[in-house]
C-alpha cells in the first residue's frame, strides 16, 4: 500500500510520510544517557506521541535499553481516582509491553503485585521490572495530562521516590510527555481549596529539563512534501511548497492535512500523479480544511469557548499589543500551549493564517 499523509493517531514509518524522530527532540537521548528525568510539552497533534513511540523502539532496537512509551490515558473518572489511575496504569504499562517489547524485556504480569499496597503498585512494578530486565529501563509517559488531582500528585511522587534507585531498581530515565510542562499543572479544588500550581515543590523535582517539541520548519515541510514526490513522481512547485509551510506556520497536523486533501485522501485535489500541485491547489485545501473542521479543529473551537484563552485571543484579533512574558502569565502560557497563539516578529500572534481564519469566526 503506498504511503501517505496521516493525520489520524502516530505515524508509522512503514505507511506514512514523516520526519525523522529524533529532529525535533535531539536532547531526549542525551538525557536518556545521562539518566535524567524530564518533560516533553507541546500542543496537541504536534507529533509527541508519533516522536517518542518511535524514539522508544530506536533505543530498544539498538540494544543498550528497554524503551517504552505507555499511555497515561485512563478515563475521565480513573484520573481522578488515585486508586483507579495507578491500577489503570500498571495495567497499561504491561499491555504495552506485551505489544513493543520481546518477551525478556517486559515488566512482570500487575497478578503479582496484588500484595502490595495499591496506591504504591506503579512504583512497584517499575522496581520489580527495572530489577528483572536485562537492560536499562527507559519509560516515556504519555498524556500525562489525562491525570488530575490526587492521581496526578501520586504517581509524580511515586517516580521521585523511585529516582534513587536508578537504573537497578528503576528506570534509569523516565519522560512525561504532555501538553503542559509539569510545573504549570493546576492542582484541582479536590486536593487544594486555592487550585495554585505544583510550583517549585513539585513531586516531579527530580526533573532535570522541560523540552518543548517545535514546528516544522519550511525546509522539514519541503523535506515531507519531497517524500511524496520520490514515491509517486508527482511534484510540487516551489510556490505550493511554501504556500503549504505559510498556511501552516509548520504545525504538523495542518502541515499534513493540507497535503493529505491536495495528494493522498480518496477525493484528494489533484489525484492525476502527473499533475503538479500547484499554490492554487494549495489555497483551495485551505479553505476545504475550514469547511470540513475535521477533529483538530473542532477541538481548536471548543478551546475558544474557555474565558482564559479568550482574554488572550480578543485583544489581539482587535490590534492590541499584548506582553510576550509568557513564563508569568498563565493564561497566555495556556494558549500558547495549546498552539493558538505564537511569538512572530517580535509580536504575539495568532498562530497560523488558518487559525487566523477560524477564530474570528467562532468569537
Amino acid at each position: 500500500m503506498p504511503r501517505f499523509f496521516n493525520t489520524a493517531g502516530p505515524c508509522n514509518p512503514g505507511r506514512h510520510y514523516m520526519l525523522p524522530a529524533g529532529e525535533r527532540l535531539p536532547l531526549v537521548e542525551p538525557l536518556v544517557e545521562q539518566e535524567q528525568y524530564f518533560v516533553v510539552h507541546a500542543a496537541r497533534q504536534s507529533g509527541k506521541t508519533t516522536a517518542l513511540l518511535e524514539l522508544a523502539r530506536q533505543l530498544t532496537a539498538g540494544g543498550k535499553y528497554a524503551a517504552l512509551l505507555a499511555s497515561c490515558e485512563v478515563g475521565e473518572a480513573a484520573g481522578r481516582d488515585a486508586v483507579a489511575a495507578v491500577q489503570a496504569l500498571t495495567f497499561s504499562l504491561w499491555q504495552t509491553a506485551q505489544r513493543d517489547l520481546p518477551p525478556e524485556l517486559r515488566p512482570p504480569a500487575p497478578e503479582t503485585l496484588d500484595a502490595v499496597n495499591p496506591l504504591s503498585r506503579f512504583s512497584a512494578q517499575l522496581t520489580r521490572w527495572a530489577m528483572a530486565c536485562p537492560r536499562p529501563v527507559v519509560l516515556f509517559l504519555d498524556e500525562i495530562d489525562a491525570l488530575q488531582d490526587e492521581s496526578l500528585i501520586g504517581v509524580l511522587r511515586q517516580l521521585r521516590e523511585g529516582f534513587v534507585g536508578r537504573p537497578g531498581s528503576f528506570p534509569q530515565s523516565v519522560g512525561l510527555i504532555g501538553l503542559r510542562d509539569v510545573r504549570d499543572y493546576k492542582v484541582r479544588l479536590a486536593v487544594r481549596s486555592d487550585g495554585i500550581s505544583l510550583g517549585t515543590a513539585s513531586p516531579f523535582n527530580v526533573k532535570a529539563r522541560s523540552l518543548t517539541l517545535r514546528d516544522f520548519t519550511a525546509a522539514e515541510v519541503a523535506s515531507l512534501l519531497a517524500q511524496h514526490t520520490d514515491e509517486t513522481g508527482q511534484p510540487f512547485a516551489p510556490d505550493a511548497a511554501a504556500e503549504v509551510f505559510e498556511q501552516s506556520q509548520g504545525q504538523p497536523w495542518l502541515v499534513n492535512a493540507l497535503a493529505g486533501v491536495l495528494t493522498t485522501e480518496p477525493d484528494a485535489l489533484v489525484r492525476d500523479r502527473a499533475a503538479t500541485v500547484t499554490r492554487a491547489h494549495v489555497l483551495q485545501a485551505r479553505e476545504i480544511l475550514i469547511q470540513r473542521r475535521d477533529t483538530h479543529l473542532d477541538s481548536l473551537v471548543n478551546k475558544l469557548q474557555e474565558p482564559r484563552v479568550q482574554r488572550v485571543i480578543e485583544p489581539i484579533l482587535v490590534g492590541q499589543t499584548l506582553p510576550l512574558d509568557l513564563e508569568y502569565d498563565d493564561d497566555l502560557a495556556h494558549a500558547r500551549d495549546l498552539g493558538l497563539v505564537a511569538r512572530r516578529d517580535g509580536l504575539l500572534r495568532i498562530a497560523n493564517p488558518i487559525y487566523q481564519e477560524i477564530i474570528p469566526r467562532v468569537l
